[in-house]
């Protein structure tokens, strides 16, 4: 008996060993790692291009970035700068970013040009453009533009301009003079304009900072007037977000997170902000009345933070509609294919 045991032991305790590397071979070997390390707990890469150079417009990227609410999500985002000679759909369309910010309008021209683009977020609910006028200009509503000098940039600034005049029944060629406006608003300040286009969250903080008070401004805000079309939003390269749905809805969970955060401690946010922004080129406090005047634009009055990033198919439809009238677009756009709710759905959950 005893004789027989000893035989048997060692073929026991092989069969044994085997058995067990077996099980550690199909945990990754003899490693002490948890089931499922390596490759699939790896960050995701995901590069988001800007449409301009850092500054609040953007806070709520930095904010996430900082705060580390995209590396919770499992992500390493970098942020790309843009500028002038920059154009985020192209980017994206290339494959040097993944994901992208531009105005509704741009993406729509590129779209319609073959770009395998698709918005998945739209983060201003609201445009930020007005047009101020001194009250000496006499420019008390939309009707008394006729016959006046109309500043905008143009390149394709001017559609909610041209759209407000056609509200109006205001000719654009024969009864106002609608004239090129630079990057500063000195013209407005020299009286060269009697009128002049500006950004709530931009231009219009800087003429105030130029010792006009609100109190001596008339504003005709195209939101109001109900032919405002959407600016800041997200899109995704197609290809990459049919491979990569789970990172694109973590990044814009991510998102929705910092832009809260930015939004309810704008003073915290344009410290993490300035540390991206090239020294010399702004002030702080000009990065935080720009920051006060984007958070208006993504979570107007009396909107839940749960909305931000929500694309309001009406205003889609109302910016896409604007700018195939004006042909920023030569056919009607699809909307079945401009944009998706389902990111943002799953995102919001």
């Amino acid at each position: 008996m005893k004789s027989n045991f000893k035989w048997i032991r060692p073929a026991w305790i092989l069969s044994l060993l085997l058995s067990l590397s077996l099980v550690l071979s199909a945990c990754g070997g003899g490693e002490s790692k948890p089931t499922g390390a390596g490759e699939e707990t790896k960050p995701v890469k995901v590069k988001l291009q800007l449409k301009w150079l850092p500054q609040t417009q953007f806070a709520g990227y930095f904010v996430a970035l900082e705060k580390g609410y995209y590396r919770e999500e499992g992500l390493d985002v970098e942020i790309l700068p843009g500028g002038p000679d920059i154009v985020p759909e192209q980017q994206v369309a290339n494959g040097t970013a993944h994901i992208g910010n531009s105005w509704v309008a741009s993406l729509l021209s590129h779209q319609e040009e073959g770009f395998p683009l698709v918005e998945i977020a739209q983060i201003s609910q609201r445009s930020g453009l007005v047009l101020v006028s001194k009250k000496s200009a006499g420019i008390n509503r939309p009707e008394d533009l006729k016959g006046k000098k109309i500043g905008s940039w143009m390149g394709g600034l001017e559609f909610e301009i041209l759209a407000l005049l056609d509200k109006y029944g205001i000719d654009a060629d024969s009864d106002v003079k609608l004239t090129k406006q630079g990057f500063t608003m000195d013209q407005f300040f020299n009286d060269q304009l009697d009128t002049a286009s500006a950004l709530t969250h931009n231009e219009f903080p800087l003429v105030l900072s130029q010792g006009i008070p609100e109190s001596d401004l008339n504003v005709i805000d195209m939101n109001d007037e109900g032919v405002a079309m959407l600016q800041d939003n997200l899109f995704a390269n197609t290809e990459w977000l049919e491979n990569n749905r789970d990172a694109a809805v973590k990044f814009l969970r991510a998102s929705i997170r910092g832009w809260a955060d930015a939004i309810e401690n704008p003073e915290a946010a344009v410290d993490i902000v300035m540390k991206s922004v090239d020294e010399g080129s702004t002030t702080r406090e000009h990065q935080l009345s720009m920051m006060k005047a984007i958070g208006e634009l993504i979570l107007p009055k009396g909107t839940d933070p749960s909305q931000i990033g929500r694309i309001d198919p009406a205003l889609f439809k109302q910016t896409a509609d604007i700018a195939y009238q004006f042909g920023v677009i030569k056919e009607e756009a699809d909307l079945s294919k401009a944009y998706t709710t389902e990111i943002w759905d799953s995102a919001a959950k």
